[in-house]
């Protein structure tokens, strides 16, 4: 130790590597911590247990734990993972289609060009033929396949 001090950047070094040691032991205890109550097949006896082992010999509490119950630890939070990313994808899904109107909403706006001169009865027939049909007007390629004001 006394190395350490006769070089004051090893000192440095040596409280650093002692600071991040203790930062990633308090994250482990959180992560474990999580896990004991995030565990659906564990009863509240075994996460009282757990948690009460931890908390009275937190480095023997994780070390045990680790050892019986990590593997299961990463399929959890692989589960989660799964599940927060479909609820996102859920979510966009949602709000980036529920902005379509509905048919009776683009027949009454067909109505009233119509009824405007700003289409022809032609094109006011054919319109009405692809709202009815359900056909929004595009092809597999998204690229549009007849022209209908909106």
């Amino acid at each position: 130790m006394n190395l350490a001090y006769d070089y004051p950047l090893l000192a440095a070094l040596g409280t650093m590597l002692w600071f991040f040691l203790w930062i990633m032991w308090f994250f482990l205890l959180f992560k474990v911590v999580l896990d004991i109550f995030r565990d659906d097949s564990m009863s509240g006896w075994g996460k009282a247990g757990w948690c009460l082992f931890v908390i009275v010999l937190p480095f023997l509490g994780v070390f045990v734990y680790l050892l019986a119950r990590g593997k299961d630890m990463g399929r959890r939070e692989q589960e989660q993972a799964i599940r927060q990313r479909k609820a996102f994808d859920s979510y966009v899904r949602e709000a980036a289609g529920g902005a379509r109107p509905s048919s009776s909403d683009e027949l009454a706006k067909l109505s009233e060009l119509r009824n405007r001169g700003d289409i022809t009865p032609e094109e006011f027939q054919r319109a009405k033929a692809l709202v009815l049909s359900g056909d929004d007007g595009t092809d597999r390629t998204g690229s549009a396949t007849t022209s209908v004001p909106h």
